[in-house]
């Protein structure tokens, strides 16, 4: 696979001049993101040599050293010989990859951290990461660095453009729209982005063939990666089906996962465990109503009551549309040539809560009943900014319509810091509203 530029390359670049030896790394994702791509270039250009393990083809002598670590000099030496790697000390890094499946060494990264020799990377699944744990010692000496689909930057990054959101950074601190034909174009590349998506396989694909086809071909690929391992982690296949149900769940417009629709009449409250297990797997952002909307968010969350999103927006474009053949399916060109119905706006939706999730924030939303209580105000996202929060209204047209973020800030004016709307038109700064285009949405 081809070697991005990563911005968690720079989180691996901050630990190691930080740290200096005191912690290992743990780069922690979904499966097919690129972790174990990253952390080897990362490797090979920031230390004289490393060694790699690779847990999920390493042979039992590999295992069974970390059974007696009471030697490290032998354990250091053994190494060396069956990797054909020569360490320098203070100079190199050993990778434990897909650690998950080896505890023990795991266990290990406290003494090995202790003796300051090298320097400790490990790449692994959160969800896996519990689950083998239960019977060791959990090493505090961890530095965890969570890695997402590659964000629109990265995106344009691989296509050859770093240009373009430097300017659009510019353009908003400045509060200047981009112009007519320059926005169609934007929005156009940004499409194309929605479609591909970040998982690197599926962005190399795109690059090598420019073929649609071809890339949706590779997400099908990843979805049934994703399913056997979601059978593995829940083999009542609970998971699994919570994750299929996603787009028909965000297609229904409802305030609310509906558990008991995926999973024929089950409850919120008996599934709490198997959502949470699915959250850790980091293939889906869950979006978690809060009760009471101050600065701590987290402290009104509501864990039965949500919304799920795919983690990345082009694999829930092929999930969404997979029970068509890709040469029936016109979801791609439709949303190339900006013809999508309005009933697809929850596309843009999901890639809101991608974009928020990659930059770090946390997803809350919110919701109250309109005044003759029929219907609910709903705020799709809400972001804690110092002592106060930010809501995000986003919205698949170009209507400038915001009842809901209205209704919001005039029963939790001294609670709301910026406000915005994330559609699909130009920029525009107002007082108290900004309407940000999609493609700004990584600049909040």
């Amino acid at each position: 696979m081809e070697n991005f530029r990563r911005k968690a390359y720079a989180n691996l670049l901050d630990w190691k001049t930080n740290n200096n030896g005191s912690t290992a790394a743990l780069v922690l994702g979904a499966r097919r993101i690129g972790k174990s791509t990253l952390v080897e270039h990362f490797a090979r250009q920031e230390y004289a040599s490393y060694l790699l393990i690779d847990f999920s083809v390493a042979p039992a002598e590999v295992y069974d050293l970390f059974r007696d670590i009471s030697n490290l000099d032998y354990i250091f030496t053994r190494l060396q010989l069956i990797y054909h790697v020569s360490l320098q000390p203070h100079k190199s890094a050993i990778i434990f990859d897909e650690v998950q499946m080896a505890p023990l060494a795991r266990q290990a990264i406290k003494h090995l951290v202790k003796d300051r020799r090298y320097d400790y990377i490990e790449t692994g699944s959160l969800i896996t990461l519990q689950q083998r744990s239960v019977d060791i010692v959990i090493p505090s000496e961890e530095t965890k660095i969570h890695m997402y689909p590659m964000d629109y930057e990265e995106f344009r990054w691989a296509l050859g453009d770093t240009a373009t959101v430097p300017l659009l950074r510019e353009a908003l601190h400045a509060g200047q729209p981009m112009g007519n034909a320059v926005h169609r174009r934007l929005m156009r590349d940004f499409r194309l982005y929605m479609l591909v998506g970040g998982m690197p396989q599926a962005v190399a694909e795109y690059l090598k063939s420019n073929d649609l086809g071809r890339v949706d071909r590779v997400k099908r690929d990843i979805i049934s990666l994703y399913d056997e391992d979601l059978r593995k982690i829940d083999p009542s296949g609970k998971a699994s089906d919570l994750f299929k149900d996603i787009p028909a769940q965000l297609s229904n417009n409802q305030s609310r996962y509906r558990v008991s629709s995926a999973l024929h009449g089950q409850r919120a409250d008996r599934t709490v465990d198997v959502v949470r297990a699915l959250e850790n797997t980091m293939t889906v952002n869950i979006a978690y109503h809060v009760n009471d909307p101050n600065a701590g968010l987290a402290l009104t969350r509501d864990a039965e009551r949500f919304k799920m999103y795919v983690a990345d927006t082009g694999i829930f474009v092929t999930l969404g549309f997979k029970d068509k053949a890709f040469v029936e399916n016109d979801i791609y060109s439709r949303l190339l040539a900006d013809k999508l119905s309005a009933n697809l706006g929850y596309l843009f939706e999901n890639i809101v809560a991608q974009t928020l999730r990659a930059s770090g924030k946390e997803l809350y939303y919110h919701t109250m009943p309109t005044h003759d209580k029929k219907k609910n105000y709903e705020i799709d996202f809400l972001v804690a900014d110092r002592h106060k929060v930010t809501p995000i209204e986003v919205k698949s047209s170009g209507y400038r319509t915001h009842t809901s973020l209205d209704a919001f800030c005039a029963k939790y004016k001294r609670r709301s810091q910026k406000q915005y709307v994330i559609y699909t038109k130009d920029l525009q700064v107002e007082p108290d509203i900004t309407y940000l285009p999609c493609y700004m949405a990584m600049l909040l």
